[in-house]
């Protein structure tokens, strides 16, 4: 399934809810998709771009030991991205993605085309997983952690 960001901009707009997102690995990809929507002010509220650790902890407050634990790709850093940004923000719906787009960086356990991403509400958290072959080019592996995170968004939207 491809999800198209107007058929989830349509659902914010007519439920009346409002978006936040936190990127990592995405660069604020995500974020200029939602803002490619004609009439969006309606329903972006906030996005940041939070690549160095140092900002996942000062903007989010990802704690020191989820990154000296589990690192910066990981699902608790994912989780701590999101629930801090919907404290920061009180955006209906949050989102972080963290991941390794490659081409270098990965490693056996992280490798290049992992990501997590949390969809966070003031009620819930959804964290996913998604992997893709790792020689893909950074630019399209953006774009693909992108839909994963629309297809995804949809899902949590409609259910």
């Amino acid at each position: 399934m491809t999800t198209t960001i107007e058929e989830i901009a349509k659902i914010l707009i007519e439920r009346g809810l409002t978006i936040a997102t936190t990127e990592s690995c995405t660069g604020g990809l995500l974020s200029s998709k939602f803002t490619d929507v004609s009439g969006s002010s309606a329903f972006v509220h906030l996005n940041l771009i939070t690549y160095a650790n140092e900002a996942k902890q000062k903007m989010l407050g990802v704690r020191k030991e989820t990154l000296e634990n589990y690192g910066a790709v990981s699902e608790e850093c994912s989780y701590e991205m999101a629930s801090g940004l919907q404290k920061l923000t009180n955006a209906d719906i949050c989102i972080s993605t963290t991941g390794i787009a490659g081409p270098t960086g990965g490693s056996a356990e992280k490798p290049v085309g992992l990501m997590y991403s949390t969809i966070c509400t003031k009620d819930k958290a959804v964290t996913f997983e998604v992997k893709f072959h790792p020689e893909i080019a950074r630019i399209e592996m953006k774009e693909l952690f992108v839909q994963a995170v629309l297809d995804k968004l949809y899902k949590f939207l409609n259910n």
